[in-house]
């Protein structure tokens, strides 16, 4: 794990720290967070960032939604809450990321998912194609 950084289940007492996160990164999705498997990074208290999943079938999961505050990118907080999810729950993953979002997707690439469809017009403001990726473990 990353020195001074802690994952933990998300509360209903993170949700103003994961709106601002979600409104400094409008490239993520905007999923409700305590609706569905919610984890947060945290650093003295402070949330970093979050990841937000979903089980679709047995074996088969989804990520929703990941984002890290501006502050805390490039410190590997996405790879610890991806890596963390990926080993909980072994089997199919899939995800969306926009199309326009190319770190997303290298970012994506770099942890073993594979590009394998696209959704045109999934994303609005702007409207905008997803690239599928799926990772198999």
């Amino acid at each position: 794990m990353t020195p001074n950084f802690d994952i933990r289940a998300a509360t209903a007492g993170d949700l103003p720290a994961i709106a601002a996160i979600q409104q400094a990164s409008p490239e993520a999705s905007t999923w409700e967070p305590l609706d569905y498997d919610c984890f947060v990074v945290t650093r003295d208290g402070e949330v970093a960032g979050f990841l937000v999943t979903r089980q679709t079938a047995p074996g088969e999961c989804e990520i929703l939604n990941l984002a890290v505050h501006p502050s805390f990118r490039r410190r590997g907080i996405a790879r610890m809450l991806v890596n963390q999810a990926l080993r909980a729950a072994p089997g199919e993953w899939f995800l969306e990321v926009r199309e326009s979002n190319i770190a997303g997707i290298f970012f994506y690439r770099s942890l073993g998912f594979d590009s394998v469809g696209r959704r045109e017009n999934y994303y609005n403001n702007p409207s905008e194609a997803a690239i599928v990726m799926r990772f198999f473990s």
